[in-house]
């Protein structure tokens, strides 16, 4: 087991990449804790400690101080300490520059970049406490590293978490604390759910592997750079992508 009794939190771990990466983890021998806003996180958490795994739900809104804290505070209180970070929560509802309203902007990045510091600023300051290093992986984008249209505020965000990602691994190497992003291409999760068919397909024409990616194949990718396997890894993204970015 990879991540054998190592204690681990999912931000966005409801649904979708974060569910998936919930459920390798704990299969990988890890104690997760499913931090969501969404109440879908206890009845995961319900099923995965009813097949004998050891999970625990905090409803946690990731734009706000007190709630990630909080997160925190009760991982260490029922865990002990905090090994792994995955700061993945995030939306994808977006439009043209001038489109865009101020609101529809700041939600994006609250959540999406802000959300990611948040997570990053308070696991990064438990695990200085502790003194033993961790693993932090950040949930990124292939819009991290390439625009497109009408995806101004994703864009700006992800883009923003490519950049925290390599300051804080440069800041906290010395420490032992690796801190890495995944860059996803497009994902058959919850995100897209609503998109047509004529929409999905174009998406899938985008990838040279002709398809679109799976949550597991994302969370395969975490795994490895949570785990020791990745321990000369860190201040980079990591994309899974399907070829988007190769063109």
């Amino acid at each position: 087991m990879r991540l054998k009794d190592k204690i681990a939190i999912v931000t966005g771990g409801a649904s979708g990449i974060g569910a998936e990466t919930v459920k390798l983890f704990v299969r990988e021998g890890a104690k997760a804790v499913i931090a969501d806003f969404s109440d879908h996180g206890q009845q995961l958490s319900e099923e995965l400690n009813g097949a004998g795994h050891d999970t625990l739900f905090v409803k946690t809104d990731v734009t706000k101080s007190e709630d990630v804290q909080r997160m925190v505070e009760e991982t260490v209180r029922k865990y002990g300490r905090i090994d792994i970070l995955f700061a993945n929560a995030g939306i994808a509802k977006d439009a043209a520059g001038h489109e865009l309203s101020l609101e529809a902007w700041q939600r994006t990045v609250d959540i999406n970049l802000t959300g990611v510091f948040l997570s990053d600023k308070y696991v990064i300051d438990q695990m200085l406490k502790q003194g033993t290093g961790g693993a932090i992986v950040n949930c990124g984008s292939i819009h991290s590293h390439v625009g497109k249209g009408s995806v101004t505020a994703y864009a700006a965000a992800k883009g923003g978490v490519k950049l925290l990602t390599q300051t804080l691994g440069i800041d906290y190497a010395p420490k032992g604390i690796r801190v890495n992003a995944v860059c996803p291409g497009y994902i058959d999760t919850p995100l897209l759910a609503g998109l047509n068919d004529a929409i999905k397909q174009h998406l899938i024409s985008l990838h040279p592997i002709g398809r679109l990616g799976k949550p597991e194949e994302i969370a395969k990718a975490v795994l490895f750079l949570a785990s020791d396997d990745a321990s000369f890894v860190t201040g980079t993204t990591l994309l899974v992508d399907g070829g988007y970015t190769a063109q």
